[in-house]
This record gives C-alpha cells, structure tokens and sequence, in this order.
C-alpha cells in the first residue's frame, strides 16, 4: 500500500530528498518533439528558471536538478534552521513573493497599529506559513502549477499537464546523497541529450562547472548562489552545505560519465576518485546504481543500516528496495 506523503518526507528521518514529476501527455512537452515537429524546448528554461527563483523564496536549498525532455528531477535539502532563524516579517515578505497573504499581513508589513487580537492572527499566520514556506510539497505545488499553466496557455487548452504527483526519495546517508546527486547530474549524458556534464543544458552540473570556470585560477571553484553549496569534508564548525568538495564531485561526475558508456569503458585510469575512497563506494556497485537509481530505489534510500534503523524508528514491518539496493557496510 502506498504511503502518505508526510510518511515519505520526514525531517526526522532526513532533511535530503530526490523528486521528480512526469509530463501526462505522451509528446514532449518540455522538449522537442520529434513526432510532431514542435519545439518545445524554452519550456525547460521555464523550469529552470522557477526552480532558481523558488529556491530563493521557501527554506529549501536545491542541491541538484536536471529538466529533461517530459519529466524533471530535482535534490532537495529542508533548511529547518534557516527557516526558524527567519523573524516574523521574514517570513511574510517571502510569502507575500509568491502569494497575496491577506488584508492584516500587508498591514503589519506597512507597520500600521494592530489590536491584540489582530497580532494573535498574524502570529498563527507566520506559524503556518514558515512551516510551509519549508515544505517539499508546497515548493513542488508552486513548481509545477506555475509551469502547467503557462504550457496550457501556450497549447490554448486545459487539463492535467503532469501526469500525477511527484514522486519522492528519502537519502538517508552520504552514500544514497552523492550517488542520488550524480545521478540526476548525468541524465542528460545517459538519455544522449549530451556527451559530457558540462554540456548539459539546464542541469546543476552545467551551473555549477560554468560558475567555476569564471574564476579558473581560485584555490576553491567559485560556486552559483542559487545552488546548495560544496564545502569540503565534514570537520569542526562545518559550514551549511554538502560534506563534499567540489572537485571532487566533477572528477566523480566525468569518472562515473565515462564508466556509463559503452565506448568508452575501461579506458579511464583505475585509480578511483577521493570521494569513492572516502565514503567505501564500490565501484562496480556504485555505476550500476547511478544508471539505476529510480528503479533500483523507492522510498527509502542508503545504507542497509540505515534503511533498518529508520523502517524500525517509523514502525515499518519491512524494509522496501533492502535486498535490492541497499549498499553493504
């Protein structure tokens, strides 16, 4: 039986999930299509786009993505602490970003007196709107409606433009999160919409590689603000971002990319990349999960200890996708 929503996104368990959500039509609606003639492709900029600018607004930080032709993925990380750091009017001049709050919130806004009770309302209000304003559910809403719409007025029709909600996976560790990452950063190589990351049309992989090469010479990559950042192995008074460097990550990016095609396998050195070394990766097992991390995963992903632990923490009889694709230890 399918599990609800608040069960399959719980901070509790993990504030990083993978998600993506499929066009309902058969044609390619985010992309060329090849049977009609139609180019779609702006479309994908429009997802890009919103994806930057919601990330702007909810206490969210995106940490990958990548728009396909019909369906996009997108990593997410809930910044709890980001969104309880937020005062009261920082919360409503976010909401107000994207929606119309009411008469009494623009009214604290302008700083106008307000009766006790008044301030009583605005209060509950800040209370539900921060805990939404750091929901997946909410961010997704406001991705896909704003999308669904402007296609429908482009095609002058209406009706579903997704074909169901989105769909949604736990990470639970390092593991699940770097081979999650990696494989959404290398769709469009997979898919043979691109020979390498860096030529990756709206990808975070092709973000980030172009934001680094605008200063070439620095000792640490320049990284896009919109983007959740690298910063380097887990150490005292780590800074909010991936336990990872970005060098790092490119290197396991075009190690991985080589290693998915076909023409090109066993002619990159055996020596693995950093991060496959620190984090005990197998390499054989690490390929074959990154070409089939939708598939190979559902609900829950990262180590057997990992998924054991939190199937036992949320009272789940079994394990889903264990004997599958969990990692050992």
């Amino acid at each position: 039986m399918p599990r609800s929503r608040k069960n399959q996104i719980a901070l509790e368990a993990t504030p990083y999930y993978h998600c993506t959500s499929r066009c309902v039509r058969r044609a390619f609606l985010c992309g060329r299509d090849e049977h009609s003639g139609n180019d779609y492709e702006h479309r994908r900029g429009w997802i890009e786009n919103r994806i930057i600018e919601l990330a702007r607004v909810y206490a969210l930080d995106v940490c990958a993505y990548a728009v396909m032709s019909n369906h996009y993925h997108i990593v997410l990380h809930i910044n709890a602490e980001k969104a309880k750091a937020w005062s009261d009017t920082e919360v409503i001049q976010h909401w107000h970003s994207l929606y119309a709050g009411n008469f009494l919130s623009h009214e604290y806004l302008a700083g106008k007196d307000l009766y006790e009770e008044q301030l009583n309302v605005i209060s509950e209000l800040v209370t539900e709107w921060r805990e939404r304003l750091m929901s997946i559910s909410w961010f997704m809403k406001a991705l896909n409606e704003d999308i669904a719409r402007q296609a429908n007025v482009e095609d002058n029709c209406t009706g579903r433009f997704w074909e169901a909600r989105f769909k949604s996976q736990a990470l639970l560790d390092e593991t699940a999160l770097t081979t999650c990452l990696a494989y959404v950063d290398l769709n469009p190589v997979r898919a043979c919409m691109a020979d390498t990351p860096e030529a990756s049309e709206f990808t975070s992989a092709k973000r980030r590689i172009d934001t680094a090469k605008e200063e070439p010479e620095a000792t640490e990559p320049k990284q896009p603000i919109p983007l959740f950042p690298f910063v380097g192995y887990p150490r005292q008074d780590m800074p909010e971002g991936l336990p990872f460097r970005l060098q790092d990550y490119l290197e396991l990016l075009d190690w991985t990319g080589r290693q998915i095609r076909s023409d090109k396998r066993g002619s990159i050195t055996q020596s693995l990349p950093p991060i496959l070394e620190r984090l005990n990766i197998d390499a054989e097992h690490w390929v074959y999960n990154t070409q089939h991390f939708e598939s190979q995963f559902k609900g829950m992903v990262g180590t057997a200890i990992s998924i054991k632990a939190k199937c036992q923490q949320f009272g789940y009889r079994r394990a889903p996708g264990l004997a599958l694709g969990a990692q050992p230890t």
